[in-house]
């Protein structure tokens, strides 16, 4: 990958494009207020459930994943040696938006949208993890932990270093952002998956 111009701007879309933070846009038009004052205060799909429409929650599911794998898409069709860091700043986008102070959501979407368009066995295999975590555990932190954590490791056996690369940094800030989560955890406090605020 060189650093030039086309590099530089894909990226800078990427982290624009990842950004854009469609469950606090979904739940204002459909009249719900600012979904940051409820719940977890998150702008996700985990939390826009918490309001009780799952027709929205499931919007923002496929919006945020769509916008992460949009941002690798379109990288892939104008220069492929871009597509890991487009992914990191696409995720990096939704976790830190310029628009919202920095303060965005958890990105495990957007994380599972962008490992899809990298490379979708990979995204597959945590999408399976997310899956069967939450169906066992009914936590969505700790879904999304355990799928972020095994993508370096699934992308290792099945893909190429730039990509085991991305996987890992993309864990690394999606695990930063769940420190509360962590906490929550081991103190038993954690909401669980539909529960309304």
């Amino acid at each position: 990958m060189d650093l030039n111009i086309t590099t530089i701007g894909l990226c800078i879309a990427a982290y624009i494009l990842g950004s854009i933070p469609f469950g606090l846009l979904i739940t204002r038009l459909a009249g719900l207020g600012d979904i940051r004052n409820i719940g977890s205060g998150n702008i996700g799909a985990t939390n826009v459930l918490r309001t009780g429409n799952k027709f929205l929650a499931a919007l923002t599911l496929i919006l945020d994943g769509g916008k992460g794998a949009a941002a690798v898409l379109i990288a892939a069709q104008i220069d492929p040696s871009t597509i890991a860091p487009v992914a990191v700043l696409s995720v990096l986008g939704h976790l830190f938006p310029v628009w919202l102070g920095f303060r965005g959501g958890k990105g495990m979407a957007t994380t599972l949208g962008a490992l899809l368009a990298l490379s979708w066995p990979v995204g597959l295999l945590c999408c399976g993890v997310w899956l069967l975590c939450a169906t066992l555990f009914r936590y969505s932190s700790l879904s999304s932990l355990a799928s972020v954590t095994l993508s370096p490791v699934f992308a290792y056996f099945l893909t190429s270093q730039p990509i085991v690369i991305a996987a890992a940094i993309i864990a690394a800030l999606v695990i930063f952002r769940h420190k509360d989560n962590i906490q929550r955890l081991m103190a038993g406090e954690e909401s669980k998956i539909g529960k309304k605020s």
